[in-house]
């Protein structure tokens, strides 16, 4: 089942250096979800200033339970960079 994943960073001073320092894991960890077929799309959400405040990522995973096995131990999860994180059902439209 796909589902659409809109994470939103934290707000304080430190929270963009928090991004940076565990966003080569983080790429990482996407790399390893594309290879096991998991992740459709994906990218960081921008500020009207080109700043990163958040991301948007499409995946695929059988059930809920099993995207939040992973989504629980992103490393912008444990890095403390997505504060706020809203998991909604996908369907691709078909055009």
């Amino acid at each position: 089942m796909l589902y659409v994943i809109h994470a939103y960073d934290y707000t304080d001073e430190q929270a963009l250096q928090r991004r940076l320092e565990v966003r080569p894991q983080h790429l990482e960890t996407v790399r390893q979800l594309k290879a096991d077929g998991h992740f459709v799309i994906g990218g960081a959400l921008l500020s009207p200033d080109d700043q990163m405040i958040g991301s948007m990522m499409v995946v695929d995973f059988a059930d809920e339970t099993s995207l939040r096995q992973w989504l629980d131990h992103d490393p912008y999860v444990q890095g403390r960079v997505w504060e706020k994180i809203d998991v909604k059902p996908f369907r691709e439209a078909k055009v």
